[in-house]
């Protein structure tokens, strides 16, 4: 009895001897160095949905930030908003608002207040981008870096369309954050967003991309293909870098989505390869030119695809076709169905847009569509695009005659029933100004500026610019009244 109860005690030191050996000497073979070593289950390679991951992805957060973050700026920008008050009175003069609109003139109120946001530079000799609603109707914008400099800087030019905006300040050897590719970004993968959030500088919040390709239904912003993230973004961080864990800017900061105006985690960042295209044509061109093809068009739904008798539920349908547009002079038609432009398939309607933008005006462009069930390609020459919304543009800053201006597109014309396609249109003229004083009123037409032809708001304001104090700017003015046209010419003087 003794001997058996001796060999047993034996055994059980032993057992414990050897597994202490196994554990402690072998421990590669049986425990994970930590759980993102964790050691695959031996299931078959069949199972598996997508390629292993990553398994110690950089998370140097800290690096990122201090890399990026002297690039970041703290923006505020003086703006002035125009309102209109309707002036219910008996003498109302025939006005372009009467005449079109059939609305009683309205006299114009300014309200002046300041928005803060976020920019970042991009390249060591001042260039800042930030968003459209950052510096919209500003006055004056001023811009302040990490270590406290500020600057006054200058708007190189705005697209409202995507919600970009270039500024510049004079200063060389600044910091700058380099433009990623953020066609390669994942959903799932980490970021840190960068901002000035209700005021507190540089703040750098982490989350990651939550999904891509995001429709809001912004209005004024057709041109939108947002990446969702979680990072924290709250007012403030607007016009910011979205950085990835390269160090990379892949998004710029520029809205949420909060019942209470706070972040709840649904943040939207515009894309890096949308901002390089539309930052290149600000900085060359101060304006985006885009491709106009001239039809409004849907998704293909699965009701759409059976009718239709397609294959697949991608491409564009066509609803209307505009006249006088290029696609109309091609002989696009109602209910064609885009699956191709120059040999690249379309997604949907949203994919039809940005292919059709990013193509110069003046290109032909090959046009694949299934008609009748048949597919054929038709050749496009494209036009230049026109701002959906044609927005009224201001004579230059310091040297307001008193006029709002936009230019007039054979578009724009055919909405109001005018003969003249090119010139300046006067949309508002404010009372008691010198181009109030002078004559002029809202619908006027500006041919000539200084016996220069002018077809662009632009090519006026650069005539304009070139005025001092006390100057004349000579104005060759044509006025359309039922079906009557009457051209004369007034004198400005430009004021002090």
């Amino acid at each position: 009895m003794k001997k058996t109860a001796l060999i047993a005690l034996i055994c059980f030191f032993l057992g414990i001897f050897l597994a202490s050996f196994v554990f402690v000497y072998l421990p590669e073979k049986n425990a994970p160095v930590s759980f993102l070593e964790e050691t695959p289950s031996p299931s078959p390679s069949f199972l598996h949905a997508s390629p292993s991951l990553q398994i110690k992805p950089d998370l140097d957060f800290v690096s990122i930030a201090d890399k990026i973050g002297p690039a970041v700026v703290r923006i505020a920008a003086e703006k002035v908003e125009k309102r209109r008050v309707s002036r219910f009175r008996e003498d109302w003069p025939e006005d372009f608002w009467d005449r079109f609109f059939g609305i009683p003139r309205e006299r114009e109120r300014e309200l002046r207040s300041e928005a803060r946001g976020t920019g970042f530079f991009i390249s060591a000799d001042g260039y800042i981008v930030t968003n459209n609603h950052m510096v919209e109707n500003a006055e004056k914008v001023t811009v302040t870096t990490l270590n406290e400099k500020e600057y006054k800087a200058e708007i190189v030019g705005t697209d409202p369309n995507t919600d970009l905006a270039l500024l510049k300040v004079d200063d060389k050897n600044l910091p700058f954050a380099e433009l990623g590719d953020s066609e390669k970004l994942r959903v799932g993968e980490w970021v840190l967003a960068i901002g000035n959030p209700w005021g507190f500088e540089h703040t750098v919040t982490a989350g990651i991309v939550s999904s891509k390709g995001r429709q809001l239904g912004i209005p004024g912003v057709p041109y939108q293909d947002y990446i969702q993230t979680d990072a924290a973004i709250n007012r403030g961080n607007s016009g910011g870098p979205l950085v990835n864990m390269k160090g990379e800017v892949v998004g710029i900061t520029s809205n949420i989505i909060s019942p209470s105006g706070g972040n709840i985690g649904i943040g939207f960042a515009i894309p890096s390869n949308l901002a390089r295209k539309i930052v290149k044509q600000l900085k060359e061109k101060g304006r985006v030119v885009r491709g106009y093809l001239g039809v409004r068009s849907g998704p293909v739904t699965e009701d759409d695809r059976e009718a239709f008798n397609l294959k697949t539920r991608k491409g564009a349908i066509i609803g209307e076709v505009e006249r006088g547009t290029p696609a109309a002079k091609a002989g696009l038609k109602k209910y064609d169905v885009i699956i191709e432009v120059n040999g690249k398939p379309v997604k949907d309607h949203h994919d039809l847009m940005f292919k059709i933008a990013e193509i110069e005006p003046g290109e032909k462009t090959e046009i694949k569509v299934i008609r009748d069930g048949k597919e054929k390609i038709i050749t496009v020459t494209l036009g230049e695009r026109p701002s959906d919304q044609e927005q009224e543009a201001s004579t230059a800053s310091g040297k307001d005659l008193g006029i709002n201006i936009t230019t007039i597109t054979p578009r724009l014309a055919r909405r109001y029933g005018f003969q003249t396609e090119e010139g300046i249109l006067i949309t508002n003229v404010r009372q008691f100004s010198e181009a109030y004083r002078k004559g002029l009123r809202a619908g006027d037409i500006i041919l000539e500026a200084n016996r220069k032809k002018v077809k662009t708001d632009r090519d006026f304001r650069n005539i304009v610019n070139k005025l001092d104090s006390g100057d004349t700017l000579v104005l060759l003015i044509r006025r359309e009244r039922d079906g009557e046209q009457e051209e004369f010419i007034r004198t400005l003087r430009i004021p002090e």
